[in-house]
């Protein structure tokens, strides 16, 4: 009999401001790590809704996605040896206001700005390639229709 295997979808915001980018601090198995606001795709949402709900919970600003910079498949080997395969989908788009009484979600420890060479100076704490790769695709005008993403009524179970 054969494994069913199927990666882990999730999405992450590439938000930009004056030269900088919005990414948080987190905790993870492998100690502290940096990270575009990002998370899993929950049951009986779109990517882009997943999109606005974990930029919220993780940073306190509201975020609206325009365009999907694009879909990301990598494997991550993880501290217990095993491999985690994720198929992301990269979002940008307009910022909200942040709520100043919104706490952020469990293991982030803090939101930062940084530039882009900071971040590349950092790479040995981004949580995955993915991070930098996301930005530098954003940075190259990748732009794709939000309808890309084709979500049927029947995920709204």
């Amino acid at each position: 009999m054969t494994t069913r295997w199927k990666p882990n979808v999730t999405v992450a915001a590439v938000i930009e401001h004056d030269g900088r980018f919005l990414l948080v601090e987190e905790h993870t198995l492998d100690g502290l790590r940096l990270n575009n606001p990002a998370g899993h795709l929950d049951c009986g949402e779109t990517p882009a809704q997943a999109c606005t709900r974990e930029t919220l919970e993780e940073t306190s600003y509201a975020f609206s996605p325009t365009a999907l910079v694009g879909v990301y498949l990598s494997r991550q080997p993880q501290s217990n040896a095993e491999t985690i395969t994720y198929m992301r989908f990269a979002f940008c788009g307009e910022l909200g206001a942040p709520d100043p009484t919104r706490k952020l979600d469990v293991g982030i420890v803090r939101t930062l700005w940084m530039t882009l060479e900071e971040i590349r100076a950092s790479t040995a704490r981004l949580r995955s390639p993915m991070v930098l790769c996301c930005i530098e695709d954003y940075l190259a005008g990748k732009r794709y229709p939000l309808q890309l993403v084709v979500a049927d009524a029947s995920i709204a179970g």
